[in-house]
């Protein structure tokens, strides 16, 4: 009831504001050149290297630059700060610098920055945000040059490029040592960035100001912003956040609930803007036995009954909306490897019935459904598979209990999303739940893991996505997971203010203009 009652509450302040301010009332003011953004989540930390939220991305986006980018459109890696690269052998890569690069304190970038960001995030005493992935792969980071620099990586790593692409944000060089010692928050509340914008003014959790850095360099694949301020303001009510969307309070909103854009959209008031997201829903089965070694999930067919017995189009269709697709591979369709040619179980309780009974469960059997957001997907879930003779018990609860329990071997079955951290590449979602020991690994099978992981160590693309294709050829026929959808993003904009949607999900307010 608290959900229905708040939105029914948004609704009535657009209903509202719609009157106040009447069907000829500008309510996106761009005379300023000052664009304002809203965040559920206040911004507490300037410096990405010490977080890995949605929100801080967006804003490092915006204030850092990296020797690499990943176009928003094709998705591809292209140089930044770097002008050149090469690899020398599988575990070396060389990177020639631009000579233009400034921070935003007006120094010029050189070799020693470079080679300090990276030493710096390859220290776990610095307890970085950084190492623990970095740590995997590179071994060593040196100066070849006054411009240049030379990686050498512990194993060859396909990836190599697109994490430095979308994590290693440059940092100058001492700017973590104040007083000739090690200061963790360096560079929390006043940074020293290389992007096309610089911080002006910060009020941690509140508000944070941003300017074109006029000293930005020119051939930066980001491109020259349009825009000359941007402001983000942390609003965490939805309804609050549409109220000065109508009142010209900001200009942009993102990741809003698909009915409550539509209801904006119809205003006339704001311009609703639907993108792709590389967040993809499933359900996991236990089919290694964690939670009862001889129990129904370990048979082959009861999984491949459960796959039948959901309609997948009917959720997308009625509850999800927007751009988001039925998925049947256990990946995102837009990510590298992500091969579609995989078995496809279309809705057929019928036959989910049939196959329960031939497994030796003409009366279904109990089994617990955890679930942690999206609960009217998790409940429409757990009514087709009800159904279709299961006995299920939706267990919603807060993401550190599922967490928590999972760790545990508690959970037969969960129903769990990811967004791969905007890496277009299947390695973003197998990484985590097809390596061995991992605790949302579920499946019990060692082939599985060999072809997911083993594709992360192979360089040759072509072997890549061969392996890729067997790996989730074998998730569908096994029955593994139950994959489900993908997420659609939703933005309301000022009806003059012009964005791009991304193919990632990744907003790049850069991109930004006025009409």
């Amino acid at each position: 009831m608290r959900r229905i009652s708040g939105f029914l509450r948004v609704l009535t302040t657009v209903f509202v504001l719609a009157l106040t301010f009447g069907p000829g009332t500008s309510f996106a003011d761009k005379k300023d050149d000052t664009l304002t953004i809203a965040f559920q989540r206040g911004i507490l930390d300037l410096d990405y290297t010490q977080t890995t939220k949605r929100e801080y991305i967006i804003l490092s986006q915006l204030t850092d630059d990296r020797l690499f980018d990943i176009d928003p459109g094709t998705l591809k890696i292209v140089p930044a700060v770097a002008s050149s690269y090469s690899f020398a052998d599988d575990l070396t890569l060389d990177v020639t610098l631009r000579k233009d690069v400034k921070f935003h304190d007006g120094s010029k970038l050189t070799a020693d920055d470079v080679v300090y960001t990276y030493k710096y995030a390859l220290n776990p005493d610095t307890q970085n945000k950084l190492y623990k992935k970095l740590s995997t792969w590179m071994a060593s980071v040196e100066k070849t040059g006054p411009y240049s620099v030379r990686f050498k990586l512990k194993v060859p790593y396909p990836l190599a490029l697109r994490d430095m692409a979308a994590r290693f944000p440059l940092r100058k060089n001492g700017i973590y040592e104040v007083g000739g010692k090690y200061v963790k928050t360096a560079q929390a509340a006043k940074l020293t960035g290389t992007g096309p914008y610089k911080v002006v003014s910060f009020q941690p959790g509140k508000q944070v100001v941003l300017e074109r850095f006029d000293g930005y360099y020119k051939e930066s694949p980001k491109g020259a912003p349009a825009i000359k301020k941007i402001v983000i303001r942390s609003i965490p009510d939805w309804g609050t956040q549409q109220a000065e969307l109508m009142s010209g309070g900001i200009d942009w909103m993102y990741s809003v609930p698909t009915d409550m854009a539509e209801n904006l959209a119809k205003t006339g008031r704001a311009t609703w803007l639907k993108g792709p997201s590389l967040r993809v829903g499933f359900i996991v089965l236990d089919a290694a036995g964690v939670t009862d070694k001889n129990g129904p999930l370990t048979k082959k067919a009861v999984r491949q009954a459960l796959n039948y017995a959901i309609n997948r189009q009917a959720i997308v269709d009625n509850l999800v909306k927007g751009d988001s697709k039925v998925i049947y591979a256990a990946c995102h369709p837009i990510q590298f490897g992500c091969a579609q040619d995989v078995r496809h179980y279309d809705y057929d309780p019928k036959k989910a019935r049939k196959m329960l009974a031939d497994a030796g469960y003409p009366n279904g059997f109990p089994l617990a459904l955890w679930a942690y957001r999206e609960k009217e997907v998790a409940e429409a879930v757990a009514a087709d598979l009800t159904a279709a003779g299961v006995k299920v018990n939706l267990r919603y609860v807060k993401l550190n209990a599922l967490n928590k329990a999972r760790r545990n071997g508690e959970i037969p079955a969960y129903f769990g999303t990811w967004a791969s951290g905007g890496l277009a590449d299947t390695a973003g979602i197998a990484d985590v739940h097809w390596r061995e020991g991992s605790d949302r690994n579920l499946s019990g099978d060692p082939e599985v893991t060999k072809l997911m992981i083993g594709a992360e160590k192979v360089n040759d693309q072509e072997k890549r996505a061969e392996l890729y294709e067997k790996g989730l050829k074998r998730i569908a026929e096994e029955a593994y997971w139950i994959p489900l959808y993908s997420f659609t993003l939703n933005y309301l904009v000022a009806n003059d203010l012009n964005f791009p949607t991304p193919a990632d999900g990744l907003p790049r307010l850069y991109k930004a203009s006025w009409k």
